[in-house]
């Protein structure tokens, strides 16, 4: 009987002890709802609008947020060793609610020796569309995934000039690359891309007009019939 009481005991103990970070899942009840900042690195630093909101476990950190604060404007993802992600926050979510937002970090590292031709450098061309294909001087890149796509270049390459976004129904958008990253340096580009117009059709005459027309035709081939 000692031994069972002994082994529940030692049960309890062991339970108590196996805590979840809080950063692995949302609380709980309470006004307010949350943003899921996901990140590739674990450990990296997240602030918003300047205040810190803690470090990303297990590739997500929650974030409360009261439905009737005042609503944050941006937020950014650090770590030492990886370029800070710095991106604007465009909803606030309501009572109970889940806002995804996603950071990408790269290593400011010396790049590894299996990347051949020089150090390497990022593009991050963030657009409005879901799936568009993104060129750098004519040269597909990729598609937009959850609003982003990162574009690695190298620092001793020929500097790209211009980039495009392209995709069926939205006009294409292209716009001029003005800055080329430095070793480890993230650059950030945007496009919005608008819905393409529809295509206009020539309206028909009216009724009026058509009548009218043929009046006129009629009256000139009687006037020809009584000159001959």
């Amino acid at each position: 009987m000692q031994s069972i009481l002994r082994n529940f005991l030692i049960f309890l103990v062991v339970a108590c002890c196996i805590v979840l970070p809080s950063s692995a899942q949302p609380p709980v009840g309470g006004d307010n709802g949350w943003y899921a900042v996901n990140c590739n690195v674990d450990g990296a630093q997240v602030y918003f609008d300047n205040e810190y909101q803690g470090v990303i476990q297990g590739g997500v950190l929650y974030v409360p947020v009261y439905t009737t604060g005042a609503p944050y404007s941006t937020y950014r993802v650090e770590k030492d060793g990886y370029a800070t992600y710095y991106s604007g926050v465009n909803s606030v979510p309501g009572k109970g609610e889940v806002f995804d937002l996603y950071a990408t970090l790269n290593p400011t590292e010396p790049v590894p020796p299996t990347l051949i031709g020089g150090d390497v450098g990022w593009y991050t061309v963030h657009s409005n569309v879901e799936g568009a294909t993104v060129m750098f001087d004519n040269e597909v890149k990729g598609t937009i995934s959850q609003s982003i796509l990162s574009v690695q270049v190298y620092t001793t390459g020929t500097p790209y000039r211009t980039y495009t976004l392209t995709k069926d129904g939205y006009t294409t958008y292209t716009g001029s690359v003005d800055r080329y990253p430095a070793k480890g340096e993230t650059i950030d580009l945007y496009a919005t891309m608008n819905p393409a117009p529809a295509p206009t059709q020539k309206s028909p005459l009216s009724p009026a007009l058509a009548g009218g027309a043929l009046l006129i035709v009629g009256l000139l081939l009687v006037a020809g019939r009584k000159t001959n």
